[in-house]
């Protein structure tokens, strides 16, 4: 379950409510928010697609590709999505 977000415009757009998010990535990280809400461990976001991976440095976080360099970054502990991000990190 995702319990809680780095990015406001992000738990914005997860809470339905107005974000400043470009309106063609919705469907896309939304898909990737549900799937990462449903997620018991971050292997289950190694899905066709998603480009799912682990980045360097602690605390350990992880990837998932959305469109260009966008992406959703988080942690993972006890079973939950922490630290949900958007952004381009390379």
């Amino acid at each position: 379950m995702i319990t809680t977000f780095r990015n406001k415009e992000l738990a914005n757009l997860w809470a339905g409510n107005r974000s400043k998010i470009d309106k063609r990535f919705h469907a896309r990280i939304l898909e990737r928010l549900d799937a990462l809400d449903a997620a018991g461990r971050p292997e289950d976001m190694d899905l066709p697609g998603f480009d799912f991976h682990g980045l360097q440095g602690k605390p350990k976080r992880y990837t998932v590709h959305v469109n260009g360099p966008w992406c959703i970054t988080f942690e993972f502990a006890n079973g939950d999505a922490l630290n949900v991000d958007f952004e381009q990190y390379h």
